[in-house]
């Protein structure tokens, strides 16, 4: 995320979904010392052993999708104790908002067990933490809080823990995001055989060279740049644009 780096995809089938997907992704990455986030679809016991065995962490958003582990981290951190363990928060203002956001982490696991195999088995392999991050949002005299809970493979410290969330919605803000509003992405209609996944390496590689032109014009501004001057083109392609 710091290097804003794509470095892999893989296409979900038509009759698949991204639960198949993302182990395919994860075994053809060098993950060795990594942390790894991934959203509340990504929450499943066998994409946590996939992350292990390739010798990373995980740091996987826990929802409905487990509907009973979720209850159950969420009313852990109810309880008046884990609410006067807040380590860590963070407050940013930025167009007319304040965000306040709280974390909490918690390395007891050891309740987080079932006997459905064997007494004592993890709930989630390798299981070393859980973690919660409170977000309240004022904009316009309007107060919003929303709550998100976390299970974590490495012993994450509440600092750590922050830094990971808001670099996971990095790339949204800073991928996806401009992709959408840059390149229209989600308004493709390209469906058909090679078309989607070939389209989505140029849109990035593209995104690459249109990011590292130096100055201060947006990313929209460089792109119409780019199709109505070719000597602009020519330069952002051979890393020379000013």
């Amino acid at each position: 995320t710091r290097q804003r780096l794509v470095l892999g995809q893989q296409a979900v089938g038509s009759k698949s979904n991204e639960i198949i997907a993302i182990p395919l992704l994860l075994e053809r990455l060098h993950l060795a010392g990594a942390l790894v986030s991934i959203d509340a679809m990504g929450c499943q016991t066998r994409i946590a052993q996939t992350i292990l065995e390739r010798g990373a962490d995980y740091l996987l958003a826990l929802k409905d999708n487990q509907p009973s582990l979720a209850n159950e981290v969420a009313l852990f951190f109810q309880r008046p104790e884990a609410e006067a363990d807040c380590a860590f928060e963070t407050i940013d203002a930025d167009h007319g908002r304040i965000e306040t956001r709280r974390h909490w982490v918690s390395h007891d696991v050891a309740w987080l067990t079932t006997d459905r195999r064997f007494p004592g088995e993890p709930r989630f392999p390798g299981l070393k933490a859980i973690a919660m991050v409170e977000a309240t949002v004022e904009r316009r005299g309007t107060v919003t809080t929303a709550r998100r809970y976390f299970l974590s493979s490495l012993p994450i410290d509440a600092r750590t823990l922050a830094r990971a969330v808001r670099a996971h919605w990095g790339i949204e803000n800073r991928l996806h995001w401009v992709l959408d509003v840059v390149f229209h992405d989600d308004l493709m209609r390209l469906r058909t055989n090679h078309g989607p996944k070939n389209m989505a390496t140029i849109k990035h590689m593209a995104m690459n060279l249109i990011r590292s032109a130096a100055g201060k014009d947006s990313l929209k501004s460089r792109r119409k740049a780019a199709a109505w001057n070719h000597d602009y083109l020519r330069a952002l392609i051979t890393k020379t644009a000013q």
